[in-house]
């Protein structure tokens, strides 16, 4: 109310001056009073001519950002609206600060009063985000919060071309996925960008967002970089963009370019409706990730065993270290690279492998970087004497449990006639002890309604342990199982309940 009576008497009080200027007469013309000429300010030059107008820039780059359509499975029992990784669960990108998903690119509930679902099939929910091309062969970038659970997905180029579109590789923990376009015409080339260096960008450079906000197609904006290593506690890894560029709800997946028309960020969030901050993911990040995704469909990381906290100015002196900024050791886990390596609580990380470490966070995401099995020799303080010590990385378990899903069985990634309606993971051993199921096999995540995996009983919760009497250490082996089978044909399982009871089922791969 203050703010808002204080404009009041604003605008008042201009409303009078220019009531009075209208009014008062003119004071009289003397030669000493007239204002002398002035010459005009110079015109700018370089690069502020070019920001006259970003007309050429939009025009080299915009034919490679794409629409995004998602089809999305039916929402599983307890899902919440417009959660892209649904479930009641926390999320790889929980406790963001601002309400909802970074984007959400879900649409409403489909079981709306409005209009009943149909009886004989689940209810389908769709998403429409952004991307581009990076890469003629179909390569194409997003995010992973937008394509995640899809059973298909659509790409509609500037051009008028609409391709389908495959999951080639997905990481949750920094919300990027690549797309595999199909079905290409050879005799038209894609048009294409390429990812820049987002380490070069300065708080204060132009940046530019193109996507699909609101379904409104090839929509442009102009800001400027407002912050760089955002911490917005979306992951483990954040070190976000922050831009004033307009990003709204399907934005997601979209490119920010700089003014040399390279891409230094993916869209991935939004603070609020309408607050104007928006934060990508950096160019430089995604580079890192991309040769794992591409080949791998997945991002293995580095893993050290510790646990780390901010270096401060206090904790430097009580420690008696000639360093202000680091990454001071708090524990170190049995049996890890840290424990081999002989790290200890209150040594002070400053540098690794030549890199300056001003932070937790900053030791955290280059360890993630590295894989599994590369040496990293690491700068510490212990006792105040700097000293050099050599690790060996080994694997980063899955902390936050997202470890990737096979798809469901008969997605666009599956033939038509292996689809049984089965979603399945890898079995996690912590999940395994709390709830007194075998350490290792096929958890059944996911069961279609009116699904032929429904048909046969199986239930989320459950774990696959045989699959025609051969032992599953994972969901890859019940996937092995299916696509061997003919259609019609049933594939024994057997199943291990909560409480470790074990019991068989038949699952009858469909005809179609």
């Amino acid at each position: 109310m203050r703010v808002h009576a204080r404009g009041v008497a604003v605008g008042v009080l201009l409303g009078l001056v220019a009531c009075r200027k209208d009014t008062e007469e003119p004071p009289p013309s003397t030669a000493t009073s007239a204002p002398k000429p002035t010459e005009p300010p110079p015109l700018p030059t370089g690069r502020a001519v070019a920001l006259a107008s970003v007309a050429p820039l939009v025009a080299s780059v915009s034919p490679a950002v794409v629409n995004v359509e998602v089809r999305l499975g039916a929402p599983t029992p307890g899902e919440t609206k417009d959660t892209p990784w649904g479930g009641d669960g926390p999320s790889p990108f929980g406790g963001l600060p601002f309400d909802g998903p970074p984007f959400g690119d879900a649409p409403e509930d489909p079981l709306s009063p409005f209009e009943a679902p149909s009886p004989f099939a689940p209810p389908v929910r769709e998403g429409i985000g952004s991307g581009f091309i990076i890469d003629a062969r179909g390569l194409v970038l997003t995010n992973h919060h937008l394509v995640e659970g899809a059973e298909a997905i659509q790409v509609q180029l500037a051009d008028g071309r609409d391709l389908e579109a495959r999951v080639l590789g997905s990481d949750p923990l920094t919300d990027v996925a690549v797309l595999q376009l199909e079905r290409l015409d050879g005799g038209k080339p894609l048009p294409v960008v390429r990812l820049g260096d987002s380490d070069a960008l300065r708080v204060g450079d132009w940046v530019l967002a193109i996507g699909n906000p609101y379904g409104l197609t090839s929509s442009t904006s102009l800001g400027i970089l407002a912050a760089k290593e955002r911490d917005i506690a979306a992951g483990p890894f954040d070190d976000f963009l922050q831009t004033d560029a307009a990003i709204n709800p399907g934005n997601s997946g979209g490119p920010l370019f700089n003014l040399s028309g390279e891409v230094v960020g993916i869209n991935t969030a939004i603070a609020g409706e309408g607050s104007g901050i928006g934060f990508a993911v950096p160019s430089n990040l995604v580079k890192s990730l991309l040769p794992q995704l591409e080949k791998k469909g997945a991002v293995t990381r580095g893993w050290l065993g510790l646990m780390v906290q901010d270096m401060t100015p206090d904790l430097g002196e009580a420690l008696g270290a000639p360093v202000r900024e680091g990454a001071v050791i708090t524990d170190v886990t049995a049996e890890t690279a840290a424990a081999r390596a002989g790290l200890r609580p209150d040594d002070i990380i400053v540098a690794a492998d030549g890199q300056p470490i001003d932070s937790a966070g900053a030791l955290t995401r280059l360890v993630a970087q590295k894989p599994p099995g590369a040496e990293l020799t690491l700068a510490l303080y212990r006792d105040a004497k700097k000293r050099d010590v050599k690790a060996t990385l080994g694997t980063r378990p899955d902390l936050e449990g997202v470890a990737k899903k096979e798809p469901a069985v008969g997605g666009s990634q599956r033939p038509a006639e292996h689809r049984v309606g089965l979603s399945l993971m890898d079995m996690d051993p912590a999940l395994a002890e709390s709830q007194e199921l075998p350490p290792s096999g096929a958890l059944v995540t996911e069961v279609a309604p009116a699904s032929m995996a429904e048909h046969a009983g199986l239930l989320p919760g459950m774990v696959v342990v045989e699959a025609e009497n051969k032992p599953v250490r994972g969901a890859k082996d019940v996937v092995t199982a299916l696509r061997k089978a003919k259609p019609g044909e049933s594939v024994l399982l057997r199943v291990a309940l909560p409480g470790g009871a074990l019991e068989l089922r038949a699952l009858t791969v469909p005809e179609k």
